[in-house]
């Protein structure tokens, strides 16, 4: 509404300091800030309400160390995050820009999906709240609007590459003609299309249709993507629901996805940067950034009152919105290929889930009896069981996502803009990847700092190796390594002065003649 009145200010009567309003920098910068205000001002008292209106958590005994500790803690405080969205949107965003107006539609379904979920566990005290197939219904029902607003509107349209030939000329000293050389080089269109393209990762020509599933009938293409953005919706929907078992740990591992969604946005929506990297230009799609901005200030403002020991508690009304915003924002910007990397923990979570669930069943019967590979599922329970604090989960957690979020964002960027198809080694390239991943397995699953040092050495070498199998002009990876070698380093000196102190209690060097050979 701001952006709209000031847009009109500057036209009109050309008002000193309007035009800012035009630039998304300022735009977003304005939304985080407010974002951050609304949850941190207006956080405590809605938390107050909610304990006078005996709006608590009922809390299942799954012996898990402090959990009924939480019992009668404030939930639905997903309102606060939903508000600090939707408020700072409305005022700074562009409304006209179809982008923001899917993202604002989807913010205010799936938060009603999740308050309803809450308001029937909380008032009608239900512990099961919404039936799942209620959920379902109504995922399937924002996949069916996204998938139809991008395959359908005028405004939603990609700028298409294309390939023009460049002659290289060879000169000697004297200036003539020694050999003459044509390439072809990839540049940005002049023309919008209507289409369906979406990115796939480590790929240079990676724009991928879904029109080549069904040889370019729209209907058929149109439901495929249908098909498509419910499934991601849902997916990435119920994931983040999955992982809201912990104090602060959705808002934690969403901040970093929301970061590089915000960046993927603002490369894409500008014109210049999408031709540079060799990316898709998407325009409006900047408009988004504004909305990511918002967003991420929420869930940031949101972590005051959610962190160990959590205030409050987001509830499914936080947890499927979050969910659901991340996958209709990389339909948007047509990264939803990306979000297995980008939302690794939330796929890990609802995988964790899926193979308990099934190899429980297959056991009841085959032996009379379910047996469990984990101790609890979602996995982050899995570690409470083991003894592991609450709160070094969580962190945990966090650093595995920022690791994700920082591959997904080379894989978009940097492997784009630098791989040569025909130069890759993909011997080097699958060793990388697998030591890569290997190195986070132990780094998240192994508690001993002597295991962590380890997988940071083994990701040292993963990047090393991944400079190697794409082979051209990748300087930053070989600085990522530099920089996980000083980590190792650090953490190698720590450990020894650790282990030095523990054996020599006083500092006093006479004491090293007692030392043994």
């Amino acid at each position: 509404m701001l952006y709209h009145l000031f847009q009109y200010l500057d036209r009109s009567y050309d008002l000193p300091g309007a035009g800012m309003f035009q630039y998304i920098s300022f735009r977003s910068a304005l939304a985080v800030i407010l974002a951050l205000l609304i949850t941190i001002t207006f956080g405590q008292g809605i938390i107050r309400f909610m304990q006078r209106r005996q709006i608590g958590e009922e809390i299942r005994n799954l012996g898990l160390e402090g959990q009924l500790q939480k019992r009668g803690t404030p939930t639905m405080g997903g309102i606060i995050i939903l508000a600090s969205i939707l408020i700072p949107i409305l005022l700074f965003g562009d409304l006209t820009n179809i982008y923001v107006l899917l993202m604002i539609v989807s913010t205010v379904w799936l938060g009603l999906l999740g308050f309803l979920d809450d308001y029937i566990k909380v008032f009608r005290h239900n512990k099961e709240g919404l039936k799942g197939k209620f959920k379902i219904v109504g995922q399937v029902g924002i996949g069916i609007i996204v998938g139809t607003v991008m395959c359908a509107s005028p405004e939603v349209v990609v700028r298409d590459k294309v390939v023009e030939p460049v002659q290289q000329l060879f000169v000697d000293d004297d200036g003539e003609v020694i050999e003459s050389v044509t390439t072809n080089r990839v540049v940005m269109g002049t023309e919008s299309v209507k289409t369906t393209q979406t990115t796939i990762p480590f790929v240079k020509n990676n724009e991928f249709d879904y029109a080549w599933f069904t040889g370019g009938n729209r209907v058929a293409t149109w439901i495929l993507y249908v098909l498509v953005a419910i499934f991601v919706v849902t997916a990435v929907s119920n994931g983040a629901n999955l992982t809201d078992g912990l104090d602060g740990l959705v808002s934690g591992v969403s901040a970093p996805i929301v970061v590089v969604l915000a960046i993927l946005a603002y490369l894409s929506g500008h014109i210049v940067y999408a031709d540079y990297l060799n990316i898709m230009y998407i325009p409006g799609s900047g408009e988004l950034v504004v909305f990511a901005a918002a967003f991420a200030g929420a869930l940031i403002g949101f972590l005051w009152y959610n962190s160990f020991p959590a205030q409050t508690f987001m509830g499914d009304t936080g947890s499927l919105a979050i969910g659901g915003i991340i996958a209709v924002f990389a339909l948007c910007i047509r990264k939803e290929l990306l979000l297995p990397i980008l939302c690794g923990v939330f796929f890990v979570e609802s995988l964790s889930v899926m193979i308990q669930v099934s190899y429980f069943k297959y056991t009841k019967r085959r032996y009379g009896e379910g047996r469990r590979i984990f101790l609890m599922s979602p996995i982050h329970h899995h570690y409470q069981k083991k003894g592991i604090f609450e709160t070094k989960i969580v962190i945990r957690f966090w650093i595995v996502s920022m690791l994700l979020s920082l591959a997904a964002l080379v894989a978009s960027i940097s492997v784009t803009y630098c791989i040569a198809e025909e130069t890759i080694n993909l011997v080097f390239f699958g060793v990388a990847l697998y030591a890569l991943l290997s190195g986070l397995i132990l780094i998240v699953v192994r508690t001993r700092i002597f295991s962590h040092m380890v997988g940071f050495l083994v990701i040292e070498n993963g990047v090393f190796l991944f400079s190697m199998a794409v082979g051209v002009e990748m300087p930053s990876m070989i600085e990522i390594a530099i920089m996980l070698d000083i980590l190792i380093s650090i953490l190698m000196l720590g450990l020894f002065l650790t282990k030095i102190g523990a054996r020599f209690r006083i500092g006093d060097t006479d004491l090293l003649t007692n030392v043994k050979d």
